[in-house]
């Protein structure tokens, strides 16, 4: 399982399977290997909804933008 969480906060944002961290590794741009966040806003989740993301990841990634112009997540295996 991977673990998502607010980068500023550090407050967890809920687990995701092996299958949704591909595809948002897919989806986003990395600056390196070792790159484990990524800035997710509306248009981000657009793009998502558009490439067939799955139901369980877009819920949690809405309620983690929710009003704000968009927030930093980052990945770690649980």
């Amino acid at each position: 399982m991977i673990l998502l969480r607010n980068k500023g906060t550090s407050a967890s944002l809920g687990t995701i399977t092996d299958d949704d961290l591909t595809f948002l590794i897919d989806m986003l741009e990395e600056e390196d290997s070792e790159d484990r966040d990524y800035w997710i806003d509306k248009t981000t989740l657009e793009y998502f909804e558009e490439n067939s993301c799955g139901d369980h990841l877009m819920e949690i990634l809405r309620e983690a933008v929710g009003e704000s112009e968009g927030i930093e997540i980052e990945w770690s295996e649980v």
